[in-house]
């Protein structure tokens, strides 16, 4: 008889957009480089990710010096309509700063 879960595809509970929020929310000066490393992404798919969520209002990024600083737009909600109406901030809260940093290999 075949193992079927070895064909499964592998799957996560938070999106690469969650992660990097997430990493984000933790460090508002944070280079994208670390959360590309914190993430386990490139850093051309977390840049890529960085001008989603700036694109559709779930952070804004202003240079501070040579660096850039994010800040979480506050009462972002949740896309997805089964969540509809839901700010995103408890979700950040739980896992930024109630919870150890993300974990690199």
């Amino acid at each position: 008889m075949e193992n079927h879960e070895t064909h499964r595809p592998a799957w996560t509970f938070l999106t690469n957009h969650a992660r990097v929020l997430v990493a984000i929310s933790k460090d508002s000066g944070v280079r994208l480089r670390d959360v590309a490393s914190a993430c386990e992404l490139t850093e051309r798919t977390v840049q890529s990710i960085v001008a989603d969520l700036e694109a559709d209002g779930y952070l804004t990024r202003s240079r501070d010096g040579r660096r850039n600083r994010y800040e979480i737009s506050e009462g972002a909600k949740f896309r997805h309509p089964a969540e509809a109406g839901h700010e995103i901030a408890g979700l950040l809260a739980l896992l930024a700063h109630d919870a150890p940093s993300l974990p690199t290999r």
